[in-house]
């Protein structure tokens, strides 16, 4: 039986998807408010920082708690407190504060989806790193890191495992502390130990990420990723570019290396970053060409036996 198209009833409309409403121009100002009170817990120094009025970040304070739909401080005795709410929301804000800034010097952007950070200093120093895929690992990368990889999954992150036996000397083992990450193993054969000599190499063991030759610079661009593996307990592959000396007091040397950064145990379970590098055979950070590899001393590299 035939139907005209007036017999056929017509579809109903889709309805428009409901639109959110648009952040808060002053969004910024807002998480701005809520990390410096977080980190003070009272209203009048957070106010002094902010350089603000106790008017101005009680507002912001309750204008995100509407936004989020629960509460972020309670306050007892004029003495402020974070809720769950606060404290699961504090280390995101941090992040985009810190974030924030950097974006706004140009320190920080996306190269095809992974973090680029880059700073420069007027006097020459640069600092470039970039996350890389983990696919560079086996396309003509390191044997060493290739190695490390299989090692870390036969062992299940297992650093006394038999099976990571053999690439404990090419790594470093970092434990986190109150006062940052903790260097507990320097291998002998690792490029760190190549770079620095055994003995300054071996003096770093107890020392925080901060205090090692090269200075806090280390600590400030090496802690996301850090804190990105101890959180997801995965891998992660990043290049650095920079220059640092050979040794304490020396001239800023050219350095080019791949670094692959795995969630460890240690026996009692307890998390361990295991950090494996190795010198860059092609720089493959966005905007960073590859001068520093031609600059680099040859003898600074990891020898593998396989």
């Amino acid at each position: 039986m035939n139907q005209h198209m007036s017999d056929i009833e017509p579809v109903a409309p889709v309805p428009p998807t409901p639109q959110k409403d648009p952040a808060p121009a002053l969004l910024f100002e807002m998480i701005r408010s809520f990390v410096t009170l977080a980190q003070t817990l009272n209203l009048s120094h957070a106010v002094a920082q902010l350089a603000s009025t106790r008017q101005t970040v009680r507002r912001h304070i309750q204008q995100l708690e509407e936004a989020m739909g629960a509460p972020l401080f309670t306050i007892e005795n004029r003495r402020y407190s974070l809720t769950k709410a606060g404290v699961e929301a504090l280390p995101e804000a941090r992040d985009i504060i810190d974030r924030g800034k950097l974006w706004l010097d140009g320190k920080t952007r996306h190269a095809d989806g992974m973090l680029r950070l880059s700073h420069e200093e007027p006097n020459g120093w640069s600092f470039h790193q970039q996350q890389q895929p983990l696919s560079l690992i086996w396309d003509g990368g390191s044997a060493m890191m290739q190695a490390a990889l299989q090692a870390w999954c036969m062992s299940r992150g297992e650093l006394e495992s038999e099976a990571f036996r053999a690439m404990r000397p090419y790594v470093l083992v970092y434990r986190d502390s109150p006062n940052g990450w903790i260097c507990t193993e320097v291998g002998e054969k690792s490029f760190y130990t190549q770079w620095w000599g055994w003995t300054n190499a071996r003096s770093s063991i107890g020392r925080p990420l901060k205090l090692f030759p090269g200075g806090p610079e280390f600590e400030n661009m090496l802690n996301f990723p850090f804190r990105e593996v101890e959180a997801t307990c995965g891998v992660r592959l990043d290049e650095v570019v920079t220059q640092i000396p050979r040794e304490e007091g020396g001239e800023p040397v050219p350095l080019a290396y791949k670094r692959l950064l795995m969630a460890g145990r240690y026996p009692d379970k307890s998390f361990a970053l295991i950090a494996a590098v190795d010198r860059s055979t092609s720089v493959n950070i966005a905007g960073v060409d590859d001068s520093f590899l031609r600059e680099m001393p040859l003898d600074a590299k990891v020898t593998f036996a396989g």
